[in-house]
């Protein structure tokens, strides 16, 4: 089967292929929320090195709103014109190294954060939105290591940013994902009323 995966939920982007296991196409690239000219360029230089997918796989965050947009948008648009199938997945999941027990973790601003727990690629806890004081409590005592994708120092965490590569890998073995995709939402969207205006 062959995989293309793109995830752009943290600073870092990637994109790989795969072929039967085989890692044909990786990069990363630095993932600017206000400019995505570089994430267009490196998948239009891995469509034209590889062949067709028989699924796409993309991350759904949590964390860059604006990214994970872009790489579930990028990914339906693919499907309809490939033909191919989809599957999105966590992006917490594909953290790089062990694919054993670890915390991920993140700034999910307004003075809050998340919490997820994954084990051998899964999510089994979370995510969880928290205060500060709630989230030192969930990692009091806990001997997993401690991610995250943008600096949180006053937590112990390493910083690692969700790998395409990973992504692909573990697409190979999921089942196709209906439409439609959406990021991982860490709180309800707030909606501002229009003001009523007398008549």
């Amino acid at each position: 089967m062959t995989i293309l995966a793109v995830e752009l939920s943290s600073g870092k982007g990637s994109i790989a292929f795969f072929d039967d296991e085989t890692n044909r196409f990786a990069t990363e690239f630095a993932n600017d929320r206000k400019h995505s000219g570089l994430f267009f360029e490196n998948l239009q230089r891995c469509l034209q090195q590889c062949s067709r997918p028989d699924r796409i796989a993309v991350g759904l965050g949590p964390g860059s709103y604006a990214g994970t947009r872009i790489a579930i948008s990028t990914a339906i648009g693919l499907r309809a014109g490939l033909h191919t199938e989809l599957v999105g997945l966590p992006s917490a999941c594909a953290m790089p190294g062990d694919a054993g027990d670890y915390i991920v973790i993140g700034d999910a601003r307004r003075q809050s954060f998340f919490f997820m727990h994954v084990a051998a690629r899964r999510c089994v806890d979370g995510p969880r939105l928290c205060s500060e004081e709630e989230l030192r409590e969930l990692l009091a005592g806990r001997h997993e290591p401690i991610f995250c994708s943008e600096a949180l120092p006053q937590f112990g965490a390493v910083v690692l940013h969700p790998s395409a590569i990973i992504l692909a890998q573990i697409a190979a073995a999921e089942v196709a994902t209906p439409l439609p995709l959406e990021p991982i939402y860490l709180r309800e969207p707030h909606i501002t009323e229009p003001r009523r205006t007398a008549v």
